[in-house]
């Protein structure tokens, strides 16, 4: 079986991460996987949601969007059209508790960090893309924080990256762009830490039922690629700002 972007069934497309893309947020990465490029960036409000006011308890949440020609034809914004589509609210939704998750929020203060994830351009996989560059966003403004002196400790916890996985051609493979997902008989999300522990799994069937065999084949692929994603971060992080 040949993929049609001629990887092998376990190979990630090529991963790219720009930090300090943007003047000013407090953070902010430019990621891309294969063609598909996410905008995150990390900013810090000195408030927080009214259910956590004076409650010593910071927040961190997200918003997702796609922009207008990030795919081949042209979407309508979504201020446009006056409401967001279901798909982003559930997109923001994971991405926000995904990062939540690598935080303690205790040690955050009454403070909330929003990440921006905005989608330049799509070829696949744009959740994951944006997981794995909002958490880079996020450790460069728990950073700016610490650098300013307004955080006592650093206050995360583990690292996390995500990928797509899902059954092409009756083969299992890794991070699927465009076409294979456009075309797969299953499509799964994963997120998952740096001590191989799973945040997030959210997957389907497109049709045919998967076995339990596929399934542990998919988690199986997922880890080995995450973790691959999980080096690029810390090589990203590594590197001088702009690099």
């Amino acid at each position: 079986m040949s993929r049609p972007s001629g990887r092998r069934n376990d190979e990630l497309r090529p991963i790219s991460i720009l930090r300090h893309y943007t003047k000013h947020a407090e953070g902010s990465v430019l990621i891309g996987f294969g063609d598909t490029r996410v905008l995150c960036n990390a900013s810090i409000e000195e408030k927080v949601p009214p259910f956590l006011r004076a409650k010593k308890h910071g927040w961190v949440t997200a918003e997702y969007s796609m922009l207008p020609r990030a795919t081949g034809t042209r979407s309508v914004r979504e201020a446009t059209r006056g409401r967001q589509t279901g798909r982003g609210m559930e997109i923001q939704r994971l991405i926000g508790r995904a990062l939540r998750a690598a935080i303690d929020l205790r040690q955050l203060g009454e403070r909330t960090i929003v990440l921006d994830c905005d989608v330049i351009q799509a070829d696949g996989g744009t959740r994951s893309a944006a997981i794995c560059g909002a958490y880079v966003a996020l450790v460069d403004a728990v950073n700016w924080l610490l650098h300013h002196e307004l955080l006592a400790q650093n206050p995360l916890q583990r690292q996390l990256g995500a990928v797509s996985v899902g059954v092409f051609a009756n083969q299992v493979i890794t991070d699927l762009d465009y076409a294979e997902d456009n075309r797969a008989a299953t499509d799964m999300n994963v997120v998952m830490d740096n001590h191989g522990q799973f945040l997030e799994i959210q997957g389907s069937a497109e049709g045919k039922p998967f076995e339990r065999d596929t399934l542990n084949q998919m988690l199986a692929h997922a880890h080995a690629g995450i973790e691959q994603i999980l080096r690029a971060q810390q090589a990203a992080l590594r590197n001088p700002p702009g690099e």
